[in-house]
């Protein structure tokens, strides 16, 4: 067995791990990152919010990604039947960011990785982690290499970065049960072939709610080659009535929503379609002697306001600053310095998608009459602003969001 020491481990080399890493590099710290496959690879959630550029910004990375290529982004565009409207998130309370990228995930993912080796950072992909030993005064970390050999890391600490594999949670037995319904999602890329002079604004994703079912719907997130992410989002019962594969499913619900369909009349079908189910995940805690848990791997909500992405990198923003202090020597309250404020916009998230499946969110958005100030703060939201304690629709989201409702309503 081969066995090494580092600073700090981190499981998966994503980007609640890319960005980690390079935070801590800017520290000074040692870092190896064990990556299960080999990049690129596929990954779904490619429509980044404005506030996730702060967090690549920090972490050194910003040229990087600029210098990608990738689609423009500045805003959010929902439709129901004839029903439309958009979010300019250039026009939001929050500051900061308002503008980001639209990515595919396989070279966005690439980028981050690479960054974070550019900047001094181990990465090492096909090595899957299968054991962790917490009893010692440092965790020991065991994993695997594509050819079999056994490793053994001894690290100050540990980030699990490993998304959707969950891989501390499942070793630690910390996963519970969500609250949120089991919902799926049928997905692929198409070669879309949108008319450029016609209604749809490759500037922004588009969410399309089923005509008959409001808790449905679809996303279609443009790329910059012409190509475009499209999924549905559903409970399993809704989904299970379709047959045939992936993409016969996908296919025979999209010719249910007509608007997105003509949309989409001349696309290229030349992707095999997938399906995720039962994604939402809840834990026990996200953190522990010696680990702590970043993004994916601790909570995943719902992708439909595309919060994944941005909560991945405050999480490794937030573990990053509280490790800063550790190795300085101080005793750092992982529940009150990390867990806490990380949850805080989590549960404003939460609001809105549960209001979303609800069907309040959609009646406040599709009002006739809207408010500007209001407008601007819900566009905050939506743009990645779930910790700015300013915006009373952070402050108060649920309270805020059943008042705006029953006005909406009336």
């Amino acid at each position: 067995m081969i066995q090494e020491s580092t600073d700090v481990l981190i499981i998966g080399a994503g980007p609640a791990g890319a960005v980690a890493a390079g935070l801590l590099r800017k520290q000074g710290r040692r870092v190896l990152v064990l990556e299960r496959e080999q990049f690129p690879r596929f990954s779904i959630g490619e429509s980044l919010l404005p506030q996730s550029m702060e967090y690549i910004e920090a972490a050194g990375m910003l040229r990087d990604v600029v210098e990608a290529g990738f689609q423009y982004k500045n805003g959010a565009a929902f439709a129901w039947g004839d029903r439309y409207t958009a979010f300019d998130f250039r026009d939001k309370f929050s500051d900061g960011w308002a503008t980001t990228y639209q990515v595919q995930r396989a070279t966005f993912d690439k980028v981050l990785a690479d960054a974070a080796a550019r900047m001094g950072a181990q990465i090492r992909y096909r090595h899957e982690v299968t054991a962790i030993d917490l009893d010692g005064d440092r965790p020991r970390v065991c994993a695997r290499d594509a050819d079999g050999n056994a490793i053994e890391v001894e690290a100050r600490f540990v980030l699990d970065a490993s998304g959707f594999g969950r891989t501390l949670s499942r070793l630690l037995d910390l996963e519970t049960p969500s609250n949120f319904p089991v919902r799926g999602a049928i997905f692929t890329h198409v070669a879309d072939h949108i008319p450029t002079d016609g209604p749809f604004d490759r500037q922004k994703i588009r969410v399309t709610v089923h005509p008959r079912r409001p808790d449905v719907w679809f996303w279609t997130i443009p790329f910059s080659n012409g190509r475009c992410s499209l999924g549905i989002v559903a409970e399993q019962s809704f989904l299970a009535q379709y047959e045939g594969s992936e993409t016969e499913r996908l296919r025979a619900i999209l010719a249910e929503a007509p608007t997105l369909g003509a949309l989409l009349k001349d696309a290229v079908w030349d992707t095999p379609a997938r399906q995720i189910v039962g994604y939402s995940a809840n834990v026990k805690s996200l953190w522990g002697k010696g680990f702590a848990l970043l993004g994916n791997a601790g909570e995943f909500l719902d992708p439909v306001f595309s919060s994944g992405v941005t909560i991945a990198f405050k999480s490794a923003s937030l573990a990053s600053q509280c490790l800063a202090r550790e190795f300085a020597g101080e005793t750092v309250d992982w529940q009150a310095d990390y867990a806490v404020p990380l949850k805080a916009g989590v549960d404003t998230f939460r609001a809105f998608v549960d209001a979303w499946y609800a069907g309040g969110f959609q009646k406040i958005i599709f009002h006739e009459r809207h408010t500007p100030d209001i407008r601007r703060m819900i566009a905050s939201i939506l743009a990645g602003y779930a910790w700015d304690q300013s915006n009373p629709y952070v402050a108060q989201a649920r309270r805020r969001l059943g008042v705006l409702e029953e006005l909406c309503s009336a």
